[in-house]
């Protein structure tokens, strides 16, 4: 290949029990169906080398560019509360790292490249139904602001895969500053492996943490950071569906976008992933599943927290305890913003919860919701005018105690109530058409999910919910 991509690959210089190399498998006629151009210049790349034929080649797995060094990285993890020893990268190909003009690291992945040493009798390839799912939602997740790896392409194989029926398959290229998780410590750590475990935590530091110097304070930060994203998720109605620990990103981000979704009408307790039987993983079970995985996180690193083993328990402990507080902080932080909200009061919560139980009994559709708040115009929303109007008159007393105008508030709640998401309806239309060779709704959506908090006649129908016959009741990982 003549194509030449700067990549730096710290990973691939780790000893080799932290991944496996992989040799790029070609596929029958890769073509583009989505470059995020935008992401490429951030990242120092040419858009159009990268739509050439030898861009086509290595964003298809077809082939790697010399300076690469392709890998599939090691993990294990707890899918559904079960302990899985080895599970790593079946399906994906860390082609390597480049640095981008301001100095920050970023791995460039591959998904759906084909089979790698920890493939476990999967063909290693995807659907291109779940990779223009995974463009669509992580972009727009972006856009929202929300912590979140990066779709940089999607290429279709020109080869299908067989699922329940052939499907077309294809190829993502995601990109985020490491795909490190929970589950690669679990790896290391079930294996006492303590030197890999301390290597390993010299790559979080300093990919994410470069303030920490100590375990302590690694996991300190890394509870911070999951309690600040998933209370974003919640503010936006987001079900992750699969928060496995190999699917909890030490960095933070969301990562992983197999069966998730968007909620319509509120609902609690809501699940859609199709494999998530028992609700484990439902809307509101967000945050203490992931206090969960972040206790097999401190257990990972208190082998590293000195000599003494039992202060380094009690103080890990008290770190995953402390997500508690973090989390209820940054809840109230993102719905007081909904409701235009500056300063904190204690009553907040309350007025929170009593809007949120109102939406419940009547299925209030989740983002149009506070969106119509932000418009004054959400009482239209309701079914029971004056269960309504009695909280609209609490939330209007509260507003007047506010340290912010009433203008500012305004523009608060419009800032923070999107317009647009990624509807499941919509997203489940797109993949639809894409499959049958049309790529407009696809692009369309992709579009207006850039800008999720313009109003215009150009996105209406986008912001509509489903109607009863477009409902999706159930969403799948596409493994």
């Amino acid at each position: 290949m003549t194509l030449d991509i700067p990549f730096d690959n710290s990973y691939a210089r780790l000893p080799t029990r932290f991944f496996a190399p992989v040799v790029p498998q070609p596929v029958e006629a890769p073509a583009l169906v989505a470059l995020n151009v935008s992401l490429a210049r951030d990242l120092g790349l040419d858009a159009a080398t990268l739509a050439t034929a030898d861009g086509l080649a290595m964003l298809s797995g077809s082939a790697a560019p010399a300076n690469a060094a392709p890998l599939a990285q090691a993990y294990a993890g707890h899918q559904f509360g079960g302990w899985v020893p080895q599970l790593g990268d079946g399906r994906a190909m860390l082609l390597g790292e480049i640095i981008d003009p301001d100095g920050t690291r970023w791995d460039i992945q591959l998904k759906g490249s084909g089979p790698t040493p920890f493939s476990r009798r999967g063909d290693g390839r995807a659907a291109l139904g779940p990779v223009l799912r995974e463009y669509l939602v992580s972009e727009a997740m972006h856009a929202l602001a929300i912590p979140t790896t990066r779709a940089l392409a999607a290429v279709s194989t020109g080869q299908n895969v067989l699922r329940e029926r052939p499907e077309p398959g294809a190829v993502l290229t995601r990109v985020a500053q490491s795909h490190i998780r929970v589950g690669t410590f679990q790896y290391f750590a079930a294996r006492g492996d303590l030197e890999a475990l301390d290597i390993l935590l010299g790559q979080v530091i300093t990919r994410h943490y470069p303030q920490a110097r100590t375990p302590l304070e690694v996991l300190q930060a890394v509870v911070a950071r999951q309690a600040a994203l998933i209370a974003q998720w919640m503010g936006v109605g987001f079900i992750h569906g699969v928060m496995n620990t190999d699917n909890t990103h030490v960095g933070g981000l969301t990562i992983d976008y197999g069966p998730c979704a968007f909620l319509d009408g509120y609902q609690a307790d809501k699940v859609f992933s199709s494999i998530d039987r028992q609700g484990r993983y439902a809307y509101d079970r967000q945050p203490d599943i992931v206090v969960w995985n972040l206790a097999q996180f401190a257990t990972c690193l208190i082998p590293l927290m000195g000599k003494d083993r039992d202060a380094a328990i009690r103080e890990a402990t008290g770190a995953v305890a402390g997500f508690g507080d973090l989390y209820r902080e940054e809840y109230l932080r993102v719905f007081r913003a909904k409701l235009g909200l500056s300063r904190p009061e204690q009553g907040d919560a309350k007025l929170i919860a009593e809007l949120l139980d109102l939406m419940a009994r009547e299925g209030t559709d989740f983002t149009n919701g506070f969106r119509a708040l932000a418009r004054g115009s959400a009482r239209d929303q309701f079914i029971d005018r004056d269960a309504y109007d009695a909280w609209h008159g609490r939330w209007l007393a509260r507003g007047a105690r506010d340290a912010a105008d009433e203008t500012t508030r305004l523009r608060l709640m419009r800032a923070t109530s999107p317009a647009v998401i990624p509807r499941n309806h919509r997203i489940e239309q797109a993949i639809n058409a894409a499959e049958n060779g049309d790529f407009a709704p696809f692009h369309r959506l992709n579009a207006a999910l850039a800008r999720p908090y313009d109003e215009t006649a150009e996105n209406a129908d986008l912001r509509h919910p489903p109607s009863a016959a477009e409902v999706v009741h159930h969403t799948f990982c596409g493994t």
